[in-house]
């Protein structure tokens, strides 16, 4: 069991085969995680210009 471990690690993979779903998925949540702060800089931009715009016609 342990020269089969080592011979993966010796075929250049270095995370077994159990790992890669694990490291696709937190790629994803990593990127739904930016999608989501650039959604609200964007609706709080959005909501600062409209508040300004409101403002201005007092």
């Amino acid at each position: 069991m342990a020269e089969l471990q080592s011979n993966k690690y010796k075929q250049g993979t270095k995370v077994p085969e159990k790992r890669k779903g694990h490291k696709i998925s937190s790629k994803c949540a990593s990127l739904v995680k930016e999608q989501r702060a650039r959604l609200y800089i964007l609706r709080t931009c959005a909501t600062m210009l409209l508040c300004w715009y409101i403002q201005g016609d007092d």
